[in-house]
């Protein structure tokens, strides 16, 4: 049994109790083993786990209530609307802990995950912290995705894809935050269906608070399994990216207008080609090329049924990202005074 939160442990550290706080929607496959890594923490406070379940088509619920029955520790509550900001306020709301550390249906967690968040919090004053979103297939897609989510090519330079020393960043994978630190800022947007994390992050840092990267913790996480599933994804967090861009001004930079730079290079120079001028498909031809010969060093170790997939996947996700970019209607999402 977890000692309660004020017992002192070895050179009398008292360590905080801590809330996981976790969204679920459609986790049939994944949530058990997401689950037992949490409750599997090698940590010596207090820890609860909740979990916002959304009206899923598979047999989540029946799953989490089974799982919930058999650990105490364990807290459901209903997220009506199936969205992640709605759930993730829901569980916050229902937890009771001064730790609050999100965690997804589809992420593992290594055993000593929690504790490495709770000594960055200390070590650094930081009001959230995160590492890196190790992705991890299983198929030779998945493979090849998870490879692309790791390389600069594919994702770009965030710290939290590609790694990197720790320090302060505009945003991080999940996050372990401070409870007050969420209470300042009124935690998620919820009219951010996606993007919340980053949009979230932003406030923070807006209110004077430190968002900080370490390489230390580490989360397991399950790539999209096929084509359609990760346009989508990359499609929509394309769409709400520049809806965070149109709600905070100044924060859009070169890499997260690539993607849809790359959209209109391709479509004109298509186009054009199609319409006659042929050195128009100098444009699709070098981005084919470059996404192909990117795919050389970045594919290495892979096992040739992913390598093969690999310039697939990057176009996919580049090109997914900038027409949701491009295609952004002004009406979505909305100003938090309005």
């Amino acid at each position: 049994m977890n000692p309660s939160p004020n017992t002192p442990l070895a050179g009398n550290r008292v360590w905080p109790a801590v809330s996981v706080i976790m969204p679920v929607l459609n986790e049939e496959r994944h949530l058990a083993e997401a689950v037992g890594g949490i409750l599997g923490q090698e940590y010596a406070g207090e820890l609860e786990l909740v979990l916002a379940i959304g009206p899923s088509r598979d047999r989540t619920q029946e799953i989490a209530e089974k799982l919930a029955a058999d650990d105490p520790r364990i807290v459901i509550v209903p997220n009506p609307t199936g969205r992640t900001p709605q759930g993730l306020n829901a569980a916050i709301k229902a937890s009771q802990y001064s730790i609050v550390v999100r965690v997804d249906g589809h992420s593992l967690m290594p055993p000593d995950y929690v504790c490495a968040a709770v000594e960055t919090l200390e070590e650094t004053g930081a009001d959230n912290v995160g590492g890196i979103m190790a992705a991890e297939g299983v198929t030779p897609f998945e493979k090849a995705v998870a490879r692309a989510m790791t390389s600069k090519i594919g994702i770009g330079n965030a710290p939290f894809h590609t790694g990197g020393g720790a320090g302060e960043a505009d945003t991080v994978y999940l996050g372990s935050f401070r409870r007050s630190a969420l209470e300042r800022v009124g935690g998620y947007d919820e009219t951010f269906v996606r993007a919340q994390d980053w949009e979230m992050n932003h406030r923070i840092r807006q209110t004077g608070g430190k968002v900080w990267f370490t390489p230390r913790m580490h989360v397991t996480y399950r790539p999209r399994p096929n084509i359609r599933a990760l346009a989508k994804q990359f499609f929509h967090t394309g769409r709400w990216r520049r809806v965070v861009g149109r709600e905070h001004q100044g924060t859009l930079n070169l890499r997260y207008l690539a993607p849809p730079i790359a959209v209109v290079a391709v479509v004109v120079g298509v186009v054009a080609g199609a319409a006659g001028f042929w050195p128009a498909w100098i444009l699709p031809g070098g981005y084919a090329a470059a996404i192909i010969l990117g795919s050389v060093p970045t594919g290495r170790g892979l096992p040739a049924s992913a390598w093969l997939r690999l310039p697939i996947v990057y176009a996919t996700m580049h090109l997914s990202w900038g027409l949701g970019f491009l295609l952004s209607p002004p009406s979505l999402g909305r100003s938090r005074e309005t």
